[in-house]
């Protein structure tokens, strides 16, 4: 038997229940999702349908209405039914998978479970998302049938974009049950498999919320602050910018609490367990209600003057009330400031003899003991704890990793010193001979196993390529500091942007047409992507408004026109290729980095792709070919059997998202504007990404690829721009926009619809490609753009004028 997930079921439709049935429904599922009936129904409320789905209804609506968005795209609800417990519990026999996402209550998952019991289907699987609760409590007194389809799927909040998924074995659960879910979790939802064992709170959980707790503790007997805490635990550390305590406002100190609370509960042998004791402070933030982000009020607080001005505040621990507060600095942080890697930023934090190193440090250092104490016992390896700590916290580094980084020896001898009880097995690692816990040779991956005493293969599927590894393996063609050309194998190259923020410059655009050399010669496709890290990400942010800023400032336009000219000449070129061209997109896929997939014959894009042509914003247009390969791709959607087709109802999109710089949400939305086409693929794992864009091009291959061939291309004409004229009249008249805004939305649309044509005309490529750059270059000769792009480089915020 083949095993599928055709529809699956959520019970519990709170704020984790409400985002994986989201989840479940963008990976395009059906899904039901069910809640209990409200118990205060009264005699004619209990006969009416609406009132006995009010719970689950204020869940689904807040699903619908959540920001960020849990949904992939509003339509997306369509696959998703609601019910209740008691008029609808007989559908769960429909369904081949059923999570259980109820209230943290034994007695009530024990009887829950035990109903769906003699409901679910032979087959179907049964998991519980429980964080705190063992799989073997909750299973007690049922048959092994449902024990053996039973198992725990921790997902992290918000699911749509937390990377992790936990997946926790019973002690009954088919080896084929594990392997299925596993595929599925990783493959189908996009997620990061961490193999957990049924310890409390399982594995990302027990090590993140006791380096929060613990971190408290210090900082309450060493008299920091909340902003220094946060300051020393962020990006300089290998963190998010929510650091430590506005990471907590984000999950809500009561869910942080109840964590912690649950494992001091459950691990009386661990030799840190007063580490989860909860700060008084913190206990009487929950009695108070000062719950975090959910209400508005937290360990951070965002008030509003009379004047509108918003003004940040932060909780004062001994009197709890909440202060003004300024963005703390240590010398620490400055010589962070000025490292070039993350890991001589680490070392100039932990490292340093300030007042924030000295704590740093001493936080970091029984963190990493703590981790390395959890092997075997949440885990097997380093690897599960390191993916756990990157997936569910968006640490750039886990704590392995960042030991590493570190240095190992050196900060034993540090710890040593400092009276810091050293693990036993990291100790006898040294002794080995062994200074690091990862190690890649012949372009695969190890870690040092505890367990062996030496070094294991990374188990990673066959689906994952990873750039790093093939690059320190030799696999790299060519390379300069903005970009590389790594070998993936089988005749297929990659094309990767490594500039800040993957931003577009003169030394990418040279580099490309270098890598479209060496593919016409030695392999038979290429895949433009990189494998950058944060959340989202960035495929490419755009173009480099420095480079250009600086010709206009120096009045060089004809050297602005002829950069054009190459940039659109590579994409062009990369176009009209005798091999395939697959782009490979994610996160922020701005600008320039829109217009590098728009020339590309395929696209394989991540489900978290935010993707938009957003010139305008700086008062530019796309001009790298932006406008006449977004134009083609919409048109080329056109049957030939179909003529006489109006082009305006094409052209209206294709304007509006150019000149109201709309950037898709995600990859469905990407599609729904037009960027990604019927033969575009969306994929939900991003590590899979290079990989299928690799599958993609050989595809495209063994079908006996031939590249498209150079046509007029059909534009609307001055017919589309007297519409365009006349509704930004509207526009502006109401106040709505600027003289300048008409301006340049006008320019888009004369480029856009072939310039000085009649209507249905057909044009050059190259004519189009002319428009764009002639208009780009106005552009800058205007004070105005000039002051956009200004105002854009200083405070990173578009500016209207």
């Amino acid at each position: 038997m083949v095993r599928k997930i055709k529809k699956a079921a959520v019970i519990g439709s709170g704020v984790m229940g409400g985002g994986i049935a989201a989840l479940l429904a963008g990976a395009g599922l059906k899904t039901l999702l069910l809640d209990i009936v409200p118990f205060d129904l009264d005699e004619t409320e209990k006969k009416d349908p609406a009132a006995r789905n009010r719970i689950v209804k204020a869940g689904f609506d807040a699903l619908v209405k959540s920001r960020p968005a849990l949904l992939m795209q509003p339509k997306d609800v369509d696959r998703i039914t609601i019910g209740n417990l008691e008029d609808d519990f007989d559908q769960l026999k429909e369904c081949d998978w059923i999570v259980e996402v109820v209230v943290e209550n034994l007695k009530i998952k024990q009887a829950l479970f035990q109903r769906i019991e003699p409901v679910r289907k032979s087959n179907a699987i049964v998991s519980s998302n429980t964080s705190g609760i063992p799989l073997k409590k909750m299973t007690e007194g049922l048959g092994t049938a449902f024990k053996q389809h039973f198992l725990g799927t921790h997902f992290f909040n918000p699911v749509r974009y937390m990377k992790l998924l936990e997946i926790i074995p019973g002690e009954e659960t088919l080896p084929d049950i594990l392997e299925f879910i596993a595929d599925f979790g990783e493959r189908t939802l996009g997620k990061g498999i961490v193999w957990a064992k049924d310890t409390p709170n399982f594995v990302g959980n027990r090590i993140g919320v006791h380096g929060i707790v613990k971190t408290m503790q210090f900082m309450v007997e060493d008299g920091l602050t909340i902003p220094e805490i946060d300051a020393l635990f962020g990006p300089a550390l290998g963190r998010p910018k929510t650091a430590m305590f506005k990471t907590t406002d984000l999950v809500g100190l009561d869910t942080m609490y109840h964590v912690a609370q649950n494992t001091y509960d459950l691990v009386p042998e661990d030799e840190q367990r007063e580490a989860f004791k909860v700060p008084e402070f913190v206990t009487h933030m929950i009695d108070r209600k000062f719950l975090g982000k959910k209400a508005k009020s937290g360990f951070y607080k965002t008030e509003v003057t009379p004047e509108w001005k918003k003004v940040r505040k932060v909780i004062n621990i001994d009197t709890l009330e909440y202060e003004e507060y300024e963005n703390p600095d240590f010398p620490c942080l400055v010589a962070a400031k000025k490292a070039k890697t993350l890991p001589e930023k680490m070392k100039a934090v932990l490292y340093g003899d300030d007042r924030g190193a000295r704590f740093a440090w001493k936080a970091m250092a029984w963190a990493l003991i703590y981790a390395a104490n959890r092997v075997p016992e949440i885990s097997d390896t380093i690897v599960e704890i390191d993916n756990a700590m990157k997936w569910g916290y968006n640490f750039e580094m886990g704590p392995f990793e960042t030991w590493e980084a570190i240095g190992i020896r050196r900060s034993v001898e540090k710890m040593d010193a400092d009276g810091i009880p050293v693990p036993e097995n990291i100790r006898k690692m040294l002794e080995q001979g062994y200074e690091t816990f990862y190690r890649t040779d012949n372009g695969k991956r190890y870690f040092y196993d505890f367990a062996s005493g030496d070094y294991q293969p990374v188990a990673v599927s066959d689906n994952v390529i990873s750039l790093a590894t093939l690059k320190a393996g030799g696999k790299t063609v060519d390379t300069c500091r903005s970009a590389s050309l790594v070998d993936l194998g089988d005749g297929v190259f990659c094309c990767e942007f490594h500039s800040k923020m993957n931003a577009i410059n003169a030394e990418i655009v040279d580099f490309i047409s270098g890598a479209l050399d060496h593919v016409d010669t030695h392999g038979v496709g290429l895949v433009i992507g990189n494998q950058a890290g944060g959340m989202p990400g960035a495929f490419s942010a755009g173009g480099d408004l420095f480079y250009m800023a600086g010709l206009a400032q120096a009045g060089k336009y004809d050297e602005i026109d002829t950069f054009l000219k190459k940039a659109q000449d590579g994409l062009q070129r990369a176009r009209y290729a005798a091999f395939p061209v697959v782009a490979a997109p994610f996160g922020l896929t701005l600008g320039g980095g829109c217009e590098v997939c728009l020339a590309a014959d395929r696209i394989v894009a991540h489900a978290e792709l935010y993707m938009g042509l957003v010139e305008i914003g700086v008062g530019l247009l796309p001009a790298g070919g932006g406008c006449t390969n977004f134009w083609k791709k919409i048109v080329a959607s056109i049957p030939d059997a179909v003529t006489g087709a109006d082009l305006t109802t094409y052209f209206l999109p294709v304007f509006q998202a150019i000149a109201m710089a709309k950037v898709s949400s995600s990859a469905a939305d990407a599609r729904n504007i037009g960027f990604l086409g019927p033969n575009d693929r969306i994929v939900f794992n991003r590590d899979h990404q290079i990989g299928e864009a690799k599958k993609e091009v050989l595809r495209m291959v063994d079908e006996g690829y031939a590249p498209p061939v150079k046509r007029k291309i059909p534009v609307p004409g001055q017919a589309a721009q007297g519409m365009v004229h006349a509704e930004l009249f509207n526009l502006q008249s109401g106040g709505f926009v600027s003289e300048y805004d008409v301006l340049l939305a006008r320019r888009i649309a004369h480029v856009i619809s072939g310039g000085d044509v009649r209507k249905d005309s057909r044009v050059d490529e190259e004519l189009l490609l002319k428009l764009e750059r002639d208009a780009f270059v106005d552009f800058w000769k205007n004070d105005k753009t000039a002051a956009r792009v200004d105002h854009m480089l200083k405070t990173g915020k578009p500016l209207r004028n």
